[in-house]
């Protein structure tokens, strides 16, 4: 199976109002595996109304201060997520572990959370119609080039460095040059 195989077949599909409702449960899971004291947050495409995206659910998750991702991967992989991998400036785990995943969990330190860029990239495409559907329109003009899995990613990179820094800007913090 090759990395992109690890998602669903449909590469874009239109906002489904279920993705909140997913998210919600997956949640339940995870408090159920990790406690009270860790952070969720519902990221990604799935999380804005209105947004085509992958049907996989993107989640953030903040670690409580003094924990490792060897601790949350332990917990998590007693509750069929993969083992937590670097990707970027955090760690990674997928559901399931094997197979077509349906959801990612993202794992963030509490010092990274404030400043956490797929927060902030969600959040902005949230309150902005406009940048959403630029983004809806990029999203949607790659694959119809048939452009998929790490060039597809790459290729949305300018894209989510500008909105992750006009998010920092409005927060009186510097630019980054590449927020993954």
């Amino acid at each position: 199976m090759t990395p992109t195989d690890h998602y669903p077949p449909e590469r874009l599909v239109p906002y489904d109002r279920r993705w909140p409702e997913l998210y919600a449960r997956f949640e339940s899971d995870l408090r159920s595996l990790l406690g009270d004291d860790w952070d969720l947050e519902h990221v990604g495409s799935t999380s804005v109304p209105g947004l085509p995206a992958k049907p996989v659910i993107d989640i953030a998750v903040r670690m409580p201060p003094g924990t490792t991702d060897a601790e949350a991967g332990q917990r998590l992989v007693t509750g069929g997520w993969s083992r937590p991998v670097p990707v970027g400036d955090h760690w990674a785990a997928t559901f399931p572990a094997t197979g077509v995943r349906t959801a990612i969990v993202h794992l963030f330190t509490a010092v990274q959370w404030p400043e956490a860029h797929l927060r902030l990239f969600a959040a902005t495409l949230r309150q902005d119609p406009q940048r959403r559907d630029e983004y809806a329109a990029l999203k949607q003009a790659l694959v119809a080039d048939n452009v998929w899995g790490p060039a597809y990613t790459e290729s949305k990179g300018p894209f989510v460095t500008r909105t992750v820094n006009q998010a920092r800007a409005a927060m009186g913090l510097p630019e980054v040059d590449h927020p993954l």
